[in-house]
């Protein structure tokens, strides 16, 4: 119940709102059972012929009644929608303030389609949780305490009457249902998301599908996902009406013991039976107020799944994680060290990086090489705080990197990775996420130095950039990364889909441009590392050899046995 807990700190922090709907909720129940209450006495003060004035009075009242129960039920509808709708804008604001610092991480954990579902469906239940869970007990209590206490004045019975009606309607009759209603809730939750995330699967893969002729079998599986989903929300239904009709028998049972109770005390003389049909219409309305706690358990358990969900995303140790980030890097080509670094994304049982020890000296040109699967790039992924270590230690300027706060690591890196997304629109808006204030002609000149000056700025971009071939891509990402030049350059395959003539161009910019920063190099090719200041060769998540080009070869160990692999391929 913590992470419920979470949201109704969200939801106090609007007082005003609060105070108004519950005092206008309760106007409104207290009005309603008036208003009945008046028309029974009505009904039977004429049965007696009173004097015109009398009837004139009664009938004043009614409708002043009436007139009060419609605004006081516009006063409380306004304020607690106004209340919910602040809620869920705080609530929006404070998880995306907790879910930013912790991608791209995330998706280790989540599928996108699911965590889609969590952000946008679970926000969009917990409306109802101030609306259906918050204020609503309150208001009905209160109304429910200050009828028992009026029909106490007339009856000792009818009031002890109403008190077990409260008890069995608005806590013992809910709770029963509730235990069945948790179950039904998680097996509903738990098939929305797979709905979910599978359409977004099936969306994402429509064209693999359609190749490979799978479109067929994948839509005979999205039907069945959708079809469990909807049994669930069937059974939740029928669940639920049954608990409300439930819920109205017994208060429809009450007023008739109500009705049966008062008929015999009025022959006994305890009660004047003009007051009859008065205290029956009370009863047949305040039940009115206690019908809907049929439905409380349904919005507790959606409530409470919903925030449970939600928060589980941005657990504590993430948030911890965050808050333990207090330093910031300095502008200046850092020293990266790892010592005895082990890594496992989760769910795998295989360690991805074991045991692994390096140092990147400050101002270093470092190329990390090996075969396909070698942990390479999960290497940089814990350079850049992307994943967190399972084992051993990584600092940066002797910091350790869970004191550095990831945003410093990111605004002092030029990464370009393997794959590098592309938002709709021109190369200039592009380009212009690299920092701010930079002119046409500096864009210009680094499209030229990564050989795209064929594009002007005003080339229309499209979605993921698929307008673009692979090479364009990789060339455009590395023009992003020269106009940020920052001091450490995180680089993984940045030219895989380059030719060897393209490629040679814009490493000679780069590697101009960054002599003097540190640069870590992951790279397949083994032409032209010569001049890397160290090349470190890993193999199934550890590094089996590291050293100059030059002591490398002459060790005629790994790396020269890829080299000479690589060789024969070309010369063949």
């Amino acid at each position: 119940m913590k992470d419920l807990a979470y949201v109704v700190k969200l939801t106090i922090k609007e007082k005003k709102d609060i105070f108004l709907s519950i005092f206008f909720g309760f106007l409104t129940g207290l009005t309603a059972v008036s208003l009945f209450a008046a028309s029974g006495y009505l009904i039977s003060k004429a049965a007696l012929a009173p004097p015109l004035y009398a009837l004139i009075l009664l009938t004043a009242s009614v409708k002043l009644l009436g007139f009060m129960r419609a605004l006081s039920r516009y006063g409380e509808r306004y304020f607690s929608h106004r209340a919910t709708f602040t809620m869920l804008s705080n609530l929006r604001v404070s998880f995306y303030n907790k879910l930013e610092p912790l991608a791209p991480r995330i998706f280790q954990k989540y599928r996108s389609g699911d965590l889609l579902a969590r952000i946008v469906g679970d926000v969009e239940t917990l409306q109802d949780f101030f609306l259906r869970v918050f204020y609503p007990p309150i208001v009905l209590i209160m109304v429910f305490l200050s009828t028992i206490l009026f029909t106490s004045f007339y009856s000792i019975y009818i009031a002890l009457i109403l008190f077990t009606g409260l008890v069995l309607t608005t806590f013992i009759i809910p709770a029963l249902f509730a235990l069945k209603q948790r179950k039904l809730d998680k097996r509903l939750r738990e098939n929305r998301g797979k709905l979910s995330t599978e359409v977004t699967e099936f969306l994402y893969g429509f064209r693999d599908l359609k190749i490979y002729q799978q479109l067929q079998e994948k839509e005979e599986y999205l039907n069945k996902v959708s079809d469990a989903y909807i049994e669930e929300q069937r059974k939740e239904g029928t669940h639920q009406i049954y608990s409300q009709s439930i819920n109205l028998l017994v208060s429809l049972l009450i007023s008739w013991l109500v009705l049966g109770v008062g008929a015999f005390i009025v022959t006994e003389g305890e009660l004047d039976g003009i007051f009859l049909a008065m205290l029956v219409m009370i009863s047949l309305t305040v039940f009115e107020n206690a019908t809907p706690m049929a439905a409380f358990p349904n919005h507790l358990e959606n409530s409470r799944q919903a925030a449970s969900r939600l928060f589980s995303v941005v657990d504590k140790q993430d948030t911890e994680d965050m808050q333990m980030g207090m330093e910031n890097l300095s502008n200046q080509p850092p020293t990266v060290e790892m010592r005895d670094v082990s890594f496992s994304f989760p769910g795998e049982l295989g360690m991805t990086i074991q045991d692994t020890s390096l140092c990147l000296p400050p101002g270093s040109k470092t190329a990390i090489v090996g075969p396909s699967g070698s942990g390479k790039s999960t290497l940089l992924q814990l350079i850049l705080k992307v994943a967190s270590i399972d084992q051993g230690e990584i600092n940066i300027n002797t910091i350790p990197i869970e004191r550095i706060e990831q945003e410093s690591i990111w605004k002092q890196s030029n990464v370009v990775l393997q794959k590098n997304h592309f938002f709709y629109g021109t190369i200039r808006e592009n380009l212009q996420l690299a920092k701010d204030g930079l002119s046409d002609e500096e864009m210009e000149l680094v499209l030229k130095m990564v050989k795209l000056d064929h594009f002007s700025l005003d080339t229309h971009v499209l979605e993921q950039g698929e307008n673009l071939s692979g090479g364009e891509k990789q060339r455009l990402s590395i023009a992003r990364a020269m106009l940020k030049n920052a001091p450490l350059w995180v680089l993984d395959e940045p030219t895989s889909s380059v030719d060897a003539l393209t490629e040679d161009h814009i490493y000679r910019h780069l590697f101009q441009q960054a002599k003097n920063a540190t640069v870590v190099l992951v790279s397949h090719r083994l032409t032209g590392i010569e001049k890397m200041d160290q090349i470190i060769v890993m193999e199934k998540g550890r590094v089996v050899e590291a050293g100059t080009y030059d002591e490398l070869m002459e060790k005629q160990g790994y790396f020269y046995r890829m080299k000479q692999v690589e060789q024969s391929v070309f010369l063949s």
